[in-house]
Order: structure tokens, then sequence, then C-alpha cells
């Protein structure tokens, strides 16, 4: 199907409450990009408060662009020691709720024959992290998912993709105590944090008619966080010791 370009795109953007998150900044960019976007959280202060895991869902039949940001993210616990219920209350969060929001948007795509669906994923989903099993376990799973739905749909018109955020400097990363922000900063290789705009952007890109081709994709944006760096020669490329130039 090609969309026709006069047709104003309607855009759903999920765990958008929080000022200052990656949520908030994908809104601004969508809008940007002339999206009319509506937000769901189950927070107050979006078009609407849900929770997606107990809540009848509203009808979605009329999204066009599907963002899956809602998440929690404060689920501590190493594999030997971690609660069930609190395992389960990432499943049920990330996983389950991310997917009754996808299926409840799939059938308006469907019947038109076009849908981009960008999951939110985390480096956490291929590198793990330690202290947060069930919060990596729940992000891998989002990525079998995403598959999955990008294979049911490639011939229709439908896209799904994932973007995996490094350590971002959402209001979540800016509230942890200094000392573990430091440690985390120390480890980063453009000297800084990612921002949520480096977010927004690499959503707004799968999201866009111009992604069409692109499907069963997986986006990292951690400002090189995942590369080795550290060279033969015992140093590392951080800002405080720039690699040499011929």
């Amino acid at each position: 199907m090609v969309v026709n370009s006069d047709r104003q795109l309607k855009a759903l953007v999920t765990g958008a409450a929080r000022e200052g998150g990656i949520g908030e900044a994908i809104v601004a960019r969508l809008r940007q990009a002339g999206m009319e976007v509506v937000t769901l959280d189950i927070e107050p202060g979006c078009t609407f408060q849900v929770d997606v895991v107990n809540d009848q869902l509203p009808v979605l039949d009329d999204i066009d662009v599907l963002i899956c940001n809602a998440a929690l993210t404060t689920m501590f616990g190493s594999a030997h020691s971690m609660k069930l219920d609190r395992w389960q209350r990432d499943i049920d969060v990330n996983l389950t709720g991310t997917f009754r929001v996808v299926q409840a948007c799939l059938g308006g795509m469907r019947g038109r024959q076009f849908g981009r669906i960008v999951v939110i994923s985390s480096t956490a989903a291929v590198h793990g992290l330690p202290a947060q099993v069930s919060y990596s376990t729940t992000k891998a799973g989002l990525l079998g998912m995403m598959r999955t739905i990008a294979a049911e749909n490639v011939s229709i018109g439908i896209t799904c993709n994932a973007v995996l955020p490094g350590m971002t400097a959402s209001s979540g990363m800016l509230g942890m105590p200094e000392g573990v922000k430091d440690a985390w900063l120390e480890t980063m290789p453009m000297g800084d944090f990612v921002a949520p705009v480096d977010i927004a952007e690499a959503v707004a890109f799968l999201a866009s008619i111009a992604a069409g081709r692109i499907t069963g994709q997986q986006l990292t944006v951690d400002g090189g966080h995942s590369l080795n760096t550290l060279s033969v020669t015992g140093t590392a490329a951080r800002p405080s010791a720039p690699a040499a130039r011929d």
C-alpha cells in the first residue's frame, strides 16, 4: 500500500508521562515530524491513563504508528535471589503489557495495510545487566516478539523494529546516586550519556514513511558503549585519552 502523503499519521507513544524521559522526547519528535500523537501511561498526564497489564485498553484501531516505550526499569535482583513476584511484575508489564497494546493496534494496521511499530528494548537485552535479571530477560523477549510481528506482517506494509538505548540521561538515570552515575559515566567512550533526544531521532526514522523497507531490525543507540575500545597497546579510546591520529 502506498500511503497518501497528505494524510496525517496518528501515533501512539506508551510510557510517555515521565518528565524528562525517553517517551516525552519521542512525543515531541513525532509531533515535529507532523504526526498526530496520543499518549498512554499508568501515570496521569497522558491521553489515556491505563494500566497495560490489568485495565481494558481503549480502542486503538486508528493508530498508524505505535511506539512501545512503557516498561519497568527498577525491578532489581540477581538470578540467585530475585523474588518470583518481582520477576513476574517485569514480565507482566514489559512483555505482556507491550503485547496487549501491539495486538490492540494491529487489527487496524492490517486493515489499512500500513503500520509502523517501534519497540523500545535495551542494550541489556543483548549484553545482560547484573542485578536486573528480569529486566534484561523481558527486553530480550521484546526482540523475539518484534521479529515475529515483522515476519507476520512484512507483506502487507507493516514494519516492526526495535531501538536499543544504552545508558540514557533520562530522569530515572539522573536520579541515581552520584557515585553510580560517575561509575557509569567513566565507561562511556564519548564522555557523556545518551540523551533522550538521541533515542527519539532513531525512533522517528524507523516510524517514518521513508523506512518502509526496514523491518525486523534492532538499532542500538548507546554512544559506542558496546564497542570494545581497549586496544592491544592497553589504552582506551576515551575523551581523556583520544586515539592517536596519523
